[in-house]
């Protein structure tokens, strides 16, 4: 400790002080600027020695071992991998994997990249490696390649050159902008190194279809711990879908010999927006840093999203799956379910739940936050906890998030929990789903709006159909390299054609209660509830539930006509305008009875001359 303690004042006695003076940074000459860079090579020098002398001190204290360089795999591996960073968990699982059958295969983990220590990388690599493929998450445009395949190369290289082993090195990229890396990403990483001449400067986990560099990627690889039980839940931004999680992991963590592990993703909106939360836990230590590919539950809190988002393609065959959905039965399901999302619910076959999860949470005050009810559903249908120690646990959860937000907070949350139970409901898929066919476009979340079209009419319909589409469906990972121009030129106005159709209600206009103050308008945070002035004959096209009111309290505008008119496809049901409302003159619908003549009011609004 006297060490620690002494090390820690000299440092702190090089800092910059009025006490004992001194200066940094001053403008050297060409003269001496040279020198005084190389003064400092001794100490770049010796920090690889002294990393591992602290790291042994470490390992001394906590049990908890380190290296500069860590190597794991089959100790007679052929074929090595070489990467640092959040990679390296998902190769090591992948190693496992195929050690396990018979591959000599092998990971070299980097934890002190520079000062770079070729003496301590060699005594590390395995002297049986015959092929190794080095990882960056990085692209250097211009270079011949990464910095850490340069590196190894010339280590390498420098040692076969000395009289050691000859070996062929080749470099590649993944995860770039935190794309997700899979073992089955890894895998063809492995398998390109098997090759006569496995390919140099690759790319893998996505599909280059311009220069070529990208491997081949498998199907997925189940690398999972025995036991372990995957979550998925496809949320909205705000209705408390990701604190929900957060609780729920916490409180699973807490069961004997139960790891856990939670990781959350969002896209680019704020409230509103999708989130998707992954939850894994199980027997034995987690360590997968990778999204989840197969759910053993499923957990869809919008059912908007099962016409917009591909949310089935992560379920497990005879997985649980639960719906929060105003659908009461089977008939009314068919009604608005596209019929691919029918045929795939007739192929995975899971255990079908629907709740009602807005109603309950509306019946106890709780409005749109539907995050405990959606939770206690999932510990009384995914079993991971006893309801009977379940339910306490939860509402303790409760007391303590909610409890500085007052008693009544914390009971409609408790009703909440005791509502949920009897509010799910089991359906039984029918065999005539396995045949459904797809109904034309218009329904619920189709994405040729006459917002798109109007876009695709003024020359970006290539890239609204090839790019911002499948962006919009969050399925941006499978589109190729092609479809993108470089340096991340995009057409602008692409926004307008969104339309997230994510409220469950949308109010609509009562005429005979307005006042015309346009409060409503001034408070929407997304300008998708809109005042318009029109004449007569403006109105001669106007669909028949297109109703107005002649204009109040001015002789300019006198012999114009008044509406309110809120977009379906843009409002996102926060229902700030009908609070403000002084007038009581708006009211919430369900999204599914009025979808259809709003968008179409909303659209023949559109066309009226703006007369802000």
């Amino acid at each position: 400790m006297a060490n620690v303690q002494d090390a820690t004042e000299h440092h702190r006695q090089n800092a910059l002080n009025p006490s004992h003076p001194h200066q940094r940074g001053t403008s050297q000459g060409p003269d001496i600027y040279f020198q005084m860079l190389e003064a400092a090579n001794k100490y770049y020098l010796a920090v690889p020695e002294i990393v591992q002398q602290t790291m042994d001190e470490v390992a001394a204290i906590t049990g908890r071992p380190y290296k500069l360089f860590e190597y794991v795999g089959a100790p007679d591996a052929e074929r090595v991998i070489v990467a640092m960073g959040s990679g390296c968990p998902v190769i090591e699982e992948t190693v496992d994997y195929l050690t396990a059958r018979g591959e000599k295969v092998g990971l070299l983990k980097i934890h002190l990249f520079r000062p770079w220590s070729a003496e301590h990388f060699l005594q590390a690599l395995p002297a049986t490696a015959k092929k190794i493929a080095v990882l960056d998450r990085t692209k250097e445009q211009g270079s011949m390649a990464e910095p850490l395949y340069l590196d190894v190369a010339a280590t390498v290289a420098k040692d076969a050159v000395s009289g050691g082993i000859l070996r062929q090195v080749v470099g590649g990229r993944y995860g770039l902008g935190s794309k997700d890396f899979t073992p089955a990403q890894a895998k063809a990483v492995f398998d390109n190194l098997k090759a006569d001449k496995p390919k140099d400067q690759f790319t893998v986990g996505i599909t280059d279809d311009v220069t070529f560099t990208s491997l081949p990627v498998g199907p997925d690889i189940n690398t999972l711990p025995k036991g372990t039980y995957q979550c998925l839940f496809w949320g909205m931004g705000s209705d408390g879908t990701v604190g929900a999680n957060k609780e729920a992991i916490k409180i699973i963590a807490k069961a004997d010999d139960t790891y856990a592990q939670a990781y959350f993703s969002y896209d680019a909106h704020k409230s509103g927006g999708v989130t998707v939360s992954h939850l894994r836990f199980g027997p034995e230590p987690l360590t997968s840093s990778y999204l989840i590919g197969e759910a053993d539950y499923l957990g869809v809190h919008l059912q908007a999203y099962l016409s917009k988002y591909d949310c089935l393609s992560r379920l497990k065959p005879g997985g649980v799956l639960v719906i929060n959905a105003t659908w009461k039965n089977v008939e009314e399901m068919e009604a608005a379910l596209p019929g691919k999302v029918m045929r795939q619910l007739a192929a995975l076959k899971p255990q079908l739940y629907l709740v009602d999860a807005r109603t309950v949470a509306d019946s106890v005050g709780l409005g749109k936050r539907i995050n405990m009810v959606m939770q206690t559903v999932f510990f009384q249908l995914s079993g991971v906890v006893p309801m009977d120690k379940a339910i306490p646990m939860l509402k303790d959860s409760i007391k303590k998030a909610y409890g500085k937000k007052g008693d009544k907070v914390v009971a409609q949350n408790c009703a909440a929990v005791d509502g949920a139970v009897s509010a799910v409901h089991k359906i039984e898929i029918p065999a005539s789903w396995a045949t459904a066919t797809d109904a034309p476009e218009g329904r619920l979340g189709a994405a040729h709006t006459p917002a798109a079209q109007a876009a695709a009419k003024k020359g970006v319909a290539h890239f609204l159909e090839e790019v911002v589409k499948p962006v919009l469906a969050m399925e941006g990972d499978k589109l190729p390299v092609s479809v993108f121009r470089p340096g991340g030129f995009m057409p602008p106005g692409t926004t307008a054609i969104e339309q997230r159709t994510i409220a469950s209600a949308v109010p609509t206009w009562d005429s005979a209660k307005c006042t015309q103050c346009n409060i409503c308008a001034f408070v929407c945070p997304h300008a998708a509830i809109r005042p318009v002035l029109a004449t007569p004959d403006e109105l001669n096209s106007a669909p028949g539930a297109f109703n107005t009111l002649p204009i109040k309290g001015s002789k300019d505008l006198a012999g114009y006509q008044y509406r309110v008119q809120v977009s379906p496809h843009d409002c996102t049901g926060c229902e700030l305008c009908v609070h403000v409302c002084p007038d009581d003159a708006l009211k919430s619908q369900p999204i599914t009875d009025i979808l259809t003549t709003e968008a179409a009011n909303w659209e023949f609004m559109k066309t009226i001359p703006n007369r802000g």
